[in-house]
């Protein structure tokens, strides 16, 4: 109880005090829930600015990229199960 009390005399607060920091905290989260799509759009277009998505042809040459080194690791590899000669030939029907 000495604990409660020697911490209520370094943080003097009052009942006014308090309801005044718990009305603006329940402002602060209505505002966030309020303009949360808002929000959420400016971040998107935050992270755009930063990051842009690539075009579709990118993304082509990007998956043809990564097949090619996966058809290369394949063809290295010493093992080659029948299920990884059907995937083999899927690959280099699309290259």
């Amino acid at each position: 109880m000495s604990n409660f009390v020697s911490a209520a005399q370094f943080m003097p607060l009052s009942v006014g005090d308090a309801l005044q920091v718990l009305l603006a905290c329940a402002c602060a989260v209505g505002f966030l829930v309020l303009f949360k799509p808002l929000l959420r759009g400016l971040a998107l277009a935050a992270v755009l600015v930063v990051k842009p998505k690539l075009s579709r042809e990118q993304r082509l040459q990007r998956r043809q990229m990564r097949d090619a080194a996966l058809l290369k690791r394949m063809l290295n590899s010493q093992k080659v199960s029948p299920s990884e000669a059907a995937e083999l030939r899927a690959l280099a029907a699309r290259a």
